[in-house]
């Protein structure tokens, strides 16, 4: 499962992060609110302290949120390698229950009276159901577009979270944004839309190959899902008063076991004699990844701003677009490269 997946930076504005994941990223996003996050130590520091210790604070903040960059934009390449295997390409389901319950472990860690990084918040299992639902359906599609798609076209097909969230937000809640925030939203459907027409016709590289009509389906119906999945946790958190880290922790386990029952009717499990053994060090690696992630959130939470938390989630774009570029090795001139350069445009711009 991709980070951006399980994104627990997803606000109720709808802006989220783009890359993605654990778990549930992807980068309208203002950055997260401080004071929606309960029992986080704050990390930066103020003016009392002295002066070494904000120093400090810093340096650890700048830390964490270099892990949280390296780790996101590597489950990406990690995941893409194990599907690319396959030996795991029909292993959809029991990959993205590996990473529900992993969530679910480091969440149930983390909120434990010694290390206490939040409180949990229990609730009753019958209304988590949709929202864990829509949070299985969201990671799978996620995987099955990372499969079937270039890692390029994957990254870039998640810019439309945000004008889909904005389209949902209006349709069904009445909430509009800024005539100006509106029209920065256009040159992020352009640059996806001529990605979309171009990359299934490229011819020029081994890669683009995996880019097909199947890919734009999935990839555009990966972010439908996703957009409700987000829009439906702003929903909760109003609802039942949780921040992201609390609601996460009520989801994960039951979209875990809610999977699990299926793997025996969806998936073809790889034998674990006949399968590659650098395959199973990837999975775990993954796992590791996600926690990884989900542990550095918290910190980032609690000491970045709207702005860092904004730059940081176009580093993890463009880091991911570039990086997936260069390993397949396309040409400059191949026309998918026009969409490329439009859709980065305008979320850095």
């Amino acid at each position: 499962m991709v980070i951006d997946s399980l994104d627990i930076n997803e606000k109720e504005d709808g802006r989220s992060d783009p890359s993605s994941v654990a778990l549930l990223e992807m980068e309208l996003e203002d950055g997260p609110r401080k004071q929606d996050y309960l029992d986080v130590e704050k990390q930066a520091g103020d003016g009392s302290r002295p002066r070494d210790k904000v120093r400090s604070s810093r340096a650890r903040l700048t830390l964490w949120m270099i892990l949280n960059t390296v780790a996101t934009v590597a489950i990406v390449f990690t995941n893409k390698a194990i599907f690319d295997d396959p030996s795991f390409r029909q292993s959809q389901v029991a990959f993205a229950t590996f990473h529900l319950f992993i969530t679910a472990l480091t969440l149930y860690i983390l909120s434990r009276p010694f290390i206490s990084l939040f409180v949990p918040s229990p609730t009753r299992l019958r209304p988590m159901l949709p929202l864990a639902t829509a949070m299985c359906l969201n990671v799978i599609f996620q995987n099955l577009s990372l499969t079937y798609s270039s890692i390029t076209f994957y990254q870039i097909a998640r810019i439309l979270f945000t004008p889909m969230v904005a389209l949902i937000n209006y349709l069904f809640y009445q909430k509009s944004i800024p005539r100006n925030a509106a029209y920065t939203l256009l040159p992020m459907c352009l640059g996806v839309f001529v990605i979309s027409y171009y990359e299934p016709k490229s011819t020029h590289h081994p890669e683009a190959e995996q880019t097909s009509m199947l890919s734009v389906i999935l990839a555009l119906t990966s972010v439908s899902i996703g957009s409700v999945y987000t829009v439906w946790i702003a929903s909760y958190q109003r609802k039942y008063e949780m921040n992201g880290f609390q609601l996460l922790y009520n989801q994960a386990p039951i979209g875990g076991v809610m999977l699990m029952v299926l793997i025996p009717w969806t998936d073809r499990l790889p034998s674990v004699q006949t399968a590659p053994v650098d395959k199973w060090v990837m999975i775990l690696f993954s796992g590791g990844l996600a926690a990884l992630i989900n542990l550095s959130q918290f910190f980032i939470i609690a000491g970045a701003g709207a702005v860092s938390s904004t730059v940081m989630g176009h580093v993890k774009t463009c880091a991911i677009v570039a990086l997936g570029w260069i390993i397949s090795r396309r040409p400059v001139t191949d026309r998918s490269a026009l969409g490329v350069i439009i859709a980065i445009t305008s979320i850095v711009v």
